[in-house]
């Protein structure tokens, strides 16, 4: 079954923990991880208008699928405009957008456990994209250049932001089924621990930042040396836990934030938070159905996720001793 496009982990997504080590490492102030806005605009909108309200400079980091409904030529125009203003790395949607073969499908490597039927639609709504690209050149070619991972420095913490997880840009490890293998307590897993704290030796990093599981989970893990802290923001452009009409984005800075964050843990002065992404719903709930009509493919994969029925709540994507605020040092 791995060998089926959308479940296909293609060789060149694969770079391994030691590669991460190499990046150089940039210098943030505040630093905002926007993973999976996936064609939202006026989720962009929103992101962009809390970056503003911030007091220093922020930097903007979309770490990959921030293209997926934007299947109309001018949406894709104006999201990979604006986006490519900023920090990006690829997500597997980007990643697949320039290659000839369309073996590997979406090239999101789902595990078993993801139904058939949302594999083929996810391949389909790729295909779209893909035909939509292949009319702005100039554009897939700026997104074929682009890492697939970077590193930071925000104060004393080294952030790697990737689009899955240290190994693969498709690697699902950064999962909470697989994180809470790794937390004390929990459904613990020793070979899953030792993956993952051999991960942060190798990259050179004390946080990891995530998405592409398109779930949003907060791993936080004590020590000596200030604490561990992989954070997966699961979806800017979609409501991530039931009832709640917003995205998330994952910020990290030293400062506090001037918005209420819906759970964060600090590592020493390192402040490591989700923030929601209040966009204008009505509105993008228009503009996708414009593109993708009820009985579409990304219909019905999505649009009972758009609507907020997501089955899944704050207290399940944490994996935090104590408090959400607890420091994780």
């Amino acid at each position: 079954m791995s060998d089926v496009a959308g479940r296909v982990c293609p060789l060149n997504y694969r770079y391994g923990a030691r590669a991460i080590a190499t990046a150089p490492l940039m210098s943030a102030q505040t630093l905002y991880v926007v993973g999976g806005l996936y064609g939202n605009l006026q989720a962009l909108d929103a992101i962009e208008a809390l970056a503003a309200q911030e007091a220093g400079a922020v930097t903007l980091c979309f770490n990959g699928d921030f293209n997926w409904f934007n299947c109309d030529p001018g949406s894709f125009q104006a999201i990979n405009q604006r986006v490519l203003a900023h920090a990006a790395i690829q997500g597997n949607v980007e990643a697949e957008l320039s290659t000839e073969s369309d073996e590997a499908g979406c090239g999101c490597g789902y595990p078993a456990d993801v139904d058939v039927a949302t594999v083929e639609r996810s391949n389909r709504i790729h295909a779209r994209l893909k035909r939509t690209a292949l009319q702005a050149p100039t554009l897939q070619k700026a997104l074929s250049t682009l890492p697939m991972f970077v590193r930071y420095q925000v104060g004393d913490c080294r952030v790697a932001v990737v689009h899955g997880d240290a190994d693969s840009l498709a690697g699902w490890q950064f999962d909470g089924k697989h994180l809470v293998q790794t937390y004390p307590g929990r459904a613990f897993d020793l070979d899953q621990a030792r993956w993952l704290h051999n991960a942060f030796d190798q990259a050179e990093i004390d946080v990891f930042a995530s998405s592409h599981t398109c779930q949003p989970a907060l791993l936080a893990l004590g020590g000596a040396g200030g604490g561990r802290i992989v954070i997966n923001n699961g979806a800017a452009g979609m409501p991530n836990f039931e009832g709640l009409r917003a995205g998330l984005i994952t910020r990290i800075s030293m400062e506090g934030s001037p918005h209420l964050p819906l759970y964060g843990v600090r590592r020493g002065a390192v402040h490591v938070d989700a923030l929601a992404v209040p966009y204008d719903h009505s509105q993008w709930e228009r503009e996708f159905l414009t593109q993708w009509p009820e009985g579409s493919d990304a219909y019905l994969s999505y649009f009972k996720r758009i609507t907020m029925h997501t089955g899944f709540t704050i207290a399940q994507a944490l994996l935090v001793p104590g408090s959400p605020r607890k420091s994780a040092g």
